[in-house]
């Protein structure tokens, strides 16, 4: 089946809720991505294969910087080019609305995340001790600050 991106609008916040809680140890509200959507600068990206959702992304352009919010990919979809294609999308997307710039936070621990964001240029800017929560006893985590330059500079 064939992949296709399209716009994340505020009132497919609650699609994305339903992601993000099937493939984020911390889920988000719907009211949570509804107001982020809602907000001047954050676009999102919705991966369907025929009218079935299978992933997401969610950033954030502020002057000539933009930040990935959440990315999400169901479960049984990964592995499929799902996470690149909306990384790929939305490096575009950030570069025409005026980016030189793309930053992220990825725990240290999410081995398939740093693989991907290192596969597509990024690197590593900054380190935050601690800053994701315990989980599976082994205490918590800290989060690689990522970041990408997108060529406008």
């Amino acid at each position: 089946m064939t992949l296709a991106l399209a716009a994340l609008p505020p009132v497919a916040a609650g699609v994305a809720a339903a992601i993000h809680a099937r493939a984020a140890d911390a889920s988000w509200s719907a009211e949570t991505f509804g107001g982020l959507l809602r907000q001047p600068g954050v676009f999102g990206l919705l991966a369907l294969t025929g009218e079935a959702p299978q992933g997401f992304i969610l950033c954030r352009i502020v002057t000539d910087e933009a930040e990935v919010l959440t990315l999400a990919v169901l479960p049984e979809a990964r592995r499929r080019g799902i996470a690149r294609a909306l990384m790929s999308a939305a490096m575009a997307q950030a570069k025409a609305g005026g980016a030189a710039r793309l930053l992220l936070e990825v725990s240290v621990r999410n081995n398939a995340a740093l693989a991907l964001y290192r596969s597509v240029g990024f690197g590593e800017v900054g380190r935050r001790k601690g800053y994701y929560a315990e989980s599976g006893g082994e205490g918590p985590a800290d989060a690689l600050v990522m970041a990408t330059d997108l060529g406008l500079r």
